[in-house]
């Protein structure tokens, strides 16, 4: 009798306990209109911008007016307020229809991020508030020539002057360099090349207006052809001790901090991606014939769509994982890390096998998928690499096992 009262306590605790996998009616609800505006509007001008590379103005407005642009600002200033799931489901979406356009859609959320963690009020009120206000770009400017994943190497310099900081330096790779109203930037604020990474920089926000600022030209990438990406220079660009964002020397701090909100929103862009890449697959093979039946019949590729799936829905749980833990407010860099990292991989190999389906016609420029993998590249490099979200996973791990004696995070 004793056992089975205790196991019946024990199964109410797990009732009370079960996770929820279901998204709620409102968050259905923006996913919904997300991928309709994804579906109409995306979807049929990816190949014109894709060839023109124009940057997509008005898709970027129409977006701004729906509210899909910046969806993490509150709506104290102006936001959508949506948080990180709804953001990420909104990612998703629209990169099933373009990640380039998704990205001149979404991409400003990483110079918003810094702002939304370490902003003063004054500060949020204006940055965040310009952009919620118009459809507006703005920029993270961390990466140089020199120094991409190792931080630690950024030369561009800021010293004090008075109450100004005078910027010398060149930011590479710059997504939406073209086009930012502003720029968050880090600069390496201490002369000793010893100071440890987390005393060494200070952050600053950056007008794109302000005098020594020169925008070189648009890179010509491989995919995501419609973003604009460029090497921005500074060049005795002063710039006023309130546009500190966060504490002198600990701009380091800052600007990895904005990852943990946005490696799950780049998570996104290649779930969608790889979704994408399953649908296209799936109305192919069942289209296409070969030895007298449609090639969805044929155990080889039955196998590829399955492993497909299998990626995607992984990847697409922990990446809404990610994301919600932002919303609870936990530290997320090991989640995010997983997410970004196992969904950047598997959109690679979801566009490989997506051509592979295709066959020859996997690899003319007149169908879908080429693009596709040309587009997933770059989920594997900007954001950190996949090298780089290894290292943080492994850290994180290691040091959790050296503290509690168990590879179990939480």
């Amino acid at each position: 009798m004793l056992s089975r009262f205790s196991s019946s306590i024990v199964r109410q605790r797990i009732q009370k306990r079960q996770m929820s996998f279901e998204l709620s009616s409102t968050q259905k609800e923006i996913q919904a209109a997300a991928l309709q505006f994804s579906k109409d509007v995306l979807l049929p001008n990816a190949s014109k911008y894709d060839k023109s590379g124009e940057f997509p103005w008005e898709i970027v407005r129409q977006a701004h007016s729906l509210g899909f642009m910046n969806p993490i600002i509150p709506e104290k200033y102006g936001g959508p307020g949506m948080g990180g799931l709804n953001s990420v489901l909104i990612v998703e979406a629209l990169s099933y229809g373009c990640t380039g356009i998704q990205l001149a859609i979404v991409g400003p959320s990483l110079a918003v991020a810094p702002v939304y963690l370490a902003g003063t009020e004054e500060q949020k009120k204006k940055y965040l508030g310009m952009m919620a206000s118009e459809a507006t770009i703005a920029s993270y400017a961390v990466t140089e020539p020199g120094a991409g994943s190792d931080v630690n190497g950024v030369k561009t310099k800021a010293v004090q002057k008075g109450d100004e900081y005078v910027i010398n330096g060149s930011k590479a790779w710059i997504t939406g360099g073209g086009h930012a109203k502003w720029f968050f930037v880090l600069a390496r604020t201490d002369e000793n090349p010893n100071t440890p990474a987390g005393k060494a920089f200070t952050a600053f926000l950056v007008d794109g207006d302000t005098p020594g600022i020169t925008r070189g030209k648009k890179e010509e990438n491989m995919g995501q052809k419609c973003s604009d990406t460029r090497t921005i220079t500074f060049e005795d660009v002063r710039v006023p001790k309130e546009n500190i964002l966060g504490a002198p020397g600990a701009g380091f701090k800052v600007a990895m901090g904005a990852f943990d909100l946005t490696r799950p929103l780049v998570a996104a862009g290649a779930v969608g991606l790889s979704w994408r890449c399953l649908d296209e697959s799936c109305k192919y093979a069942l289209e296409r014939n070969a030895f007298g039946t449609p090639i969805a019949n044929h155990q080889a590729i039955q196998f590829m769509l399955a492993d497909m799936t299998v990626n995607l829905e992984l990847s697409r749980l922990y990446t809404y994982r990610a994301a919600a833990e932002t919303d609870a407010g936990g530290v997320s860099s090991y989640s995010a890390s997983i997410a970004k990292c196992f969904s950047a991989d598997t959109a690679n190999i979801a566009a490989a096998n997506a051509c592979q389906i295709f066959g020859g016609a996997g690899f003319n420029c007149d169908y879908p998928v080429e693009k596709l993998m040309r587009d997933a590249k770059i989920y594997q490099i900007y954001e950190g690499t996949s090298q780089i979200q290894r290292m943080v996973i492994s850290r994180t791990l290691l040091q959790n096992f050296a503290q509690n004696g168990t590879s179990k995070m939480g």
